[in-house]
């Protein structure tokens, strides 16, 4: 048998071909055929409410809305009656609503036909700062949200500026205050102290007590109606910080105690060094000379 010569390919074999599978195209069933009929149904409907006037924004409604008056609310949601419901994007409308620097939150519900409801959550006050014939609110971080006249015409407002403590700034600097503002950390927490203070607090029998804030002797308490002056001075952090307020108020209660009516100023320098000044003693006239 003769050897196959060298470097000569194998003679290879055809692989056999199987038979063709043809597919059924998938086509167009009744089924799929009223599934997109009912899509684009669907979408036409939903085009033709967007464009139709039927669907115009008619009524809108703000709720919740005190020391926010309503116009500043309808401007910031943006939202004019030829607003189209189905159109409208209420989260992006809240998120607007709740930049305003009174608001705190705000919900934006849309009610089928043409009404639109904006509710909105506003931030409480803490302390009422008096710079001239404003009155600047001061929420619990000491920021300032809103800037409103010492006497509100709206009675709701008026109602809720008389429960918060009034802080007098009679301080040069003070007119620079404005919403958006914080005030001195330290200021705040002496403030927030003096503020919650009550006649009861320092043994005396006013009605009231109101805090001032002085160039010349920084936090002072006075009476109401009007009688002693009591000077707490002016804080830092470190040398006089906020935390001798305490101490400062006993002290002043008993240097009130038994003399309230005499007493015209006292200072207190510390927790447990204080002085005070008396009214001086009225003279006795004298006695109407006899002819």
């Amino acid at each position: 048998m003769s050897a196959r010569p060298a470097g000569r390919p194998r003679p290879v074999g055809h692989a056999r071909r199987g038979r063709t599978v043809r597919r059924r195209s998938a086509g167009l069933t009744p089924i799929r055929a009223g599934a997109l009929l009912g899509m684009l149904a669907s979408a036409a409907l939903v085009y033709g409410a967007a464009a139709s006037d039927v669907f115009a924004v008619r009524h809108v409604r703000v709720v919740g809305a005190s020391l926010t008056p309503e116009a500043e609310v309808r401007t910031a949601a943006g939202v004019g009656e030829a607003a189209n419901l189905f159109a409208l994007g209420t989260s992006e409308l809240r998120r607007r609503v709740e930049q305003l620097p009174t608001v705190a939150a705000a919900d934006v519900d849309a009610a089928l036909p043409d009404d639109l409801t904006i509710r909105v959550t506003e931030r409480r006050p803490l302390l009422a700062w008096a710079v001239g014939d404003r009155r600047l609110l001061v929420d619990d971080d000491g920021r300032i949200f809103a800037d409103l006249p010492a006497q509100p015409t709206d009675a709701g407002v008026a109602a809720e500026l008389a429960s918060v403590p009034l802080v007098s700034d009679e301080r040069v600097s003070a007119t620079g205050l404005a919403v958006g503002a914080d005030l001195d950390p330290v200021d705040f927490d002496v403030a927030r102290r003096l503020g919650a203070l009550t006649p009861a607090d320092v043994g005396s029998g006013a009605s009231g007590l109101g805090v001032a804030i002085t160039d010349a002797d920084g936090f002072v308490l006075r009476p109401v109606p009007a009688g002693w002056t009591a000077v707490f001075g002016i804080y830092t952090p470190t040398l006089r910080p906020p935390t001798i307020v305490p101490g400062q108020v006993r002290l002043l209660a008993s240097l009130l105690a038994g003399r309230e009516a005499q007493v015209t100023r006292v200072l207190l320098a510390s927790e447990t060094d204080g002085t005070y000044e008396s009214r001086p003693t009225p003279r006795p006239s004298p006695s109407a000379a006899t002819p």
